[in-house]
């Protein structure tokens, strides 16, 4: 009887353990030079591949992110070439990692909270995407690979050349990344066929639903602490659809912080 093809996705515990006994044995007859350093970083890029299954396997495939495409994308994009350098075994947890220890925060969303959002957007190749607070770039690397015509924003120059850098190494240098108010948009690429906010709003983003193009998306999470859900945008002609998708938490952007109203 034919035995069932093994997912591609499946993490391989044994490669894992075979890696941490192979350091065990063979790292102790280096020496504390460069030939240590280069077994160090062969084992390391081996564990980050295994850590791009297991996010595959154990976390989108667990929160419905059933899109081959994009689970082929976040399966292939290094996650860890946008995290903070020294905290690249950080790229992989469950959870908002922060990519920016600037005046502007930044956090990459969590992979199971972007890959649903991602998925909302349903991109097609060829379309344009805005990444609005794309931090140091990963979904924009995520829509690049998925084909797309990406325009990354920032509002810091900085953060905006880090971007650059990691994306070139991750192969998505023809990402055109640019800077400005977040809440504004980038007019200058408009119309968009699918915005991504990296982030929370409690604010409609206004602007932004205004740069999409006749059957436009946008995604966010809207909203903060248990009442935060994923929200979906659709524009039809003049009017602008909104859905509730799932429950979300995202750290919120300034731009779009809800500014209390006086009060006697």
């Amino acid at each position: 009887m034919e035995q069932p093809s093994r997912s591609r996705y499946a993490p391989d515990g044994l490669v894992a353990e075979w890696l941490r006994r192979g350091l065990q044995i063979l790292a102790p007859r280096f020496d504390s030079g460069r030939g240590l350093q280069q077994f160090l970083k062969a084992v390391s890029m081996v564990d980050f591949t295994q850590a791009r299954r297991i996010m595959v396997d154990g976390q989108l495939r667990t929160f419905d992110v059933n899109d081959l495409p994009l689970l082929d994308a976040m399966d292939s994009v290094p996650r860890e070439l946008f995290a903070l350098p020294g905290r690249e075994e950080l790229a992989y947890i469950d959870q908002d990692t922060l990519v920016s220890d600037g005046a502007e925060r930044r956090f990459m969303l969590s992979p199971m909270i972007l890959g649903r959002m991602i998925q909302a957007l349903g991109i097609d190749a060829g379309e344009k995407v805005l990444d609005v607070a794309c931090g140091r770039g990963y979904a924009s690397a995520v829509f690049h690979r998925l084909g797309a015509q990406v325009t990354a924003l920032e509002t810091d120059e900085t953060l905006a050349a880090a971007a650059k850098q990691s994306l070139a190494a991750a192969g998505a240098g023809a990402v055109a990344v640019v800077t400005g108010p977040l809440d504004q948009g980038f007019a200058g690429n408009a119309p968009y066929d699918a915005i991504l906010i990296n982030g929370a709003v409690e604010v409609r983003p206004e602007a932004l639903l205004q740069q999409l193009a006749e059957g436009g998306r946008l995604v966010c999470v809207k909203g903060r602490g248990r009442a935060a859900r994923a929200t979906l945008y659709v524009r039809s002609g003049d009017a602008i659809g909104e859905r509730s998708l799932f429950e979300a938490a995202a750290p919120l952007l300034a731009p779009f912080v809800q500014v209390p109203g006086f009060t006697f």
